[in-house]
């Protein structure tokens, strides 16, 4: 199976953005300020094509195979965490949207995947251990020495997919009022 890994491209919206949907799922409302889908959807792709924010296209990394997008990573440096988010509830306040605060989701020092999605048709077939394992290559690249993810505490097989991974929870975390914990990998 010849999984390619890529870049996004604002192109890629229609696409990516449905991925990053069913990851994040009512976060996504929060983000956006919306609460139909096809609004919720549309500003979306808006965050996705602009440069400014944790959807941004610049952070959105596409597994393609047989030409046709299987799934997606979004992922950024810890240490910009504070400056897109405070970019991304300017972009709530212009559009008139009561801005709740945007909770920190990462640290410092971090290479953080915010959302991981593979297309339910691809699923199954190892490509979400891929992205993980080009984002472990990343980070390498880029100098860091930890990657880090959050999940809600009840996901258990999620829990269990990450430590099998080599992630290892190093503490509570809340996001939205919500419980998750905060997983780390050192590279």
């Amino acid at each position: 199976m010849n999984v390619h890994i890529r870049p996004a491209q604002p192109t890629d919206a229609a696409k990516a953005v449905p991925l990053i949907i069913d990851a994040i799922g009512d976060i996504a409302n929060r983000l956006t300020g919306e609460s139909e889908k096809e609004k919720v959807t549309e500003r979306l792709r808006e965050l996705f094509k602009r440069t400014d924010n944790r959807h941004s296209y610049l952070y959105t990394y596409i597994a393609e195979l047989n030409d046709q997008i299987a799934g997606i990573i979004v992922l950024y440096p810890g240490e910009d965490a504070p400056i897109l988010d405070r970019n991304l509830s300017t972009w709530l306040m212009e559009k008139g949207v009561p801005t709740p605060e945007i909770d920190a989701e990462s640290l410092p020092g971090e290479l953080y995947i915010d959302t991981i999605c593979i297309d339910p048709a691809f699923r199954g077939k190892g490509i979400g251990t891929q992205l993980f394992t080009f984002t472990e290559e990343l980070a390498k690249q880029k100098g860091y020495a930890k990657l880090a993810l959050n999940v809600e505490t009840q996901k258990e097989p999620a829990i269990r997919l990450y430590k099998r991974l080599g992630y290892e929870i190093v503490s509570p975390w809340t996001i939205i009022g919500e419980p998750f914990h905060h997983m780390v990998k050192h590279i």
